[in-house]
């Protein structure tokens, strides 16, 4: 397309994601501008065609749509705050952290500065943005989302909308996020383990991988017993874990490895079989985990 046919798009934040989404829109064709709070990050991606505005203001006027990957909802507000006034009739799409009640304040500001919002999350790292493998999703303004597809699109190539609830997005990544920082320390531990024998880690990767894969075949069948609370399905108990805590702690002695992370699982467990809960599920372990009463279908 020529110059004058490109659309527009603005980018706030252009630290690692930032550029990376930056970057995909400009080998996409998109005339885009950037606006980051260090003038400096944004040196590259000029260099690279971009143009970067030092004020947020002219940033905002320079695109009808406004995609915004800074820190929290609240790094958000507080940047876009000085531009209220010219936010109307303009659409803001978030891709950045945050709770879904922020995700509901956030989007309630938005509205009431005249703008839609449609809000994101891009699961996967900045290296991977633009691959057609690339997972996006999205919740708030329907319209937002179906006029701007072929521009999200350029970031990842699986596009989803969640629903109309403006929080949906942070809902997700909150919900799907929850299993990263554990995966991480599991396979920090096991790491730990095999350096105390002198074993190196990446010895222990193809093992790692067929694990996650056999995880990754159960989650249909523990979703299936949450949902519909029949804990009966999976045939690993809550008693089979509770019997290998002294096994753990045996573990920790003779290798040397710090496993007092496994403490709040242990407590779980304990707290499951006095519940009565021994010979159930291990997904059972969310009637612990959810505070409020859970209704079934």
């Amino acid at each position: 397309m020529t110059s004058e046919q490109r659309a527009s798009v603005t980018v706030l934040g252009t630290g690692s994601m930032g550029s990376a989404l930056a970057r995909a829109f400009l080998a996409a064709g998109y005339r885009t501008h950037v606006w980051n709070r260090s003038a400096a990050r944004t040196t590259e991606l000029v260099a690279a065609g971009a143009t970067a505005h030092r004020d947020i203001a002219d940033a905002v006027e320079a695109s009808p749509v406004i995609i915004a990957c800074l820190s929290t909802f609240a790094a958000t507000h507080a940047s876009l705050s000085p531009s209220t006034g010219i936010l109307a009739g303009r659409d803001i799409i978030t891709l950045n952290s945050g709770t879904p009640a922020q995700a509901r304040e956030f989007a309630q500001w938005v509205r009431c500065a005249g703008a839609r919002f449609l809000g994101g999350a891009i699961k996967n790292v900045p290296a991977a943005v633009g691959d057609r493998n690339t997972l996006l999703y999205f919740g708030g303004d329907r319209d937002v989302f179906d006029a701007h597809t072929g521009t999200l699109r350029v970031l990842g190539g699986e596009l989803d909308f969640l629903g109309v609830e403006t929080d949906l997005a942070a809902l997700y990544e909150s919900a799907v996020g929850a299993t990263l920082l554990p995966a991480l320390l599991g396979f920090l531990e096991g790491a730990a383990m095999l350096a105390s024998r002198g074993l190196p880690a990446h010895t222990m990767v193809p093992y790692s991988v067929k694990w996650l894969r056999m995880i990754e075949s159960l989650l249909p069948v523990l979703a299936e017993e949450i949902d519909t609370g029949n804990y009966t399905l999976l045939g690993s108990s809550v008693e089979l874990f509770h019997n290998a805590l002294a096994d753990d702690r045996q573990l920790a002695a003779e290798s040397g490895v710090d496993l007092s992370w496994h403490a709040p699982i242990h407590d779980l467990l304990r707290r499951a079989v006095a519940e009565g809960r021994g010979d159930q599920s291990i997904t059972a372990l969310i009637e612990l985990l959810t505070a409020r009463p859970r209704f079934l279908p």
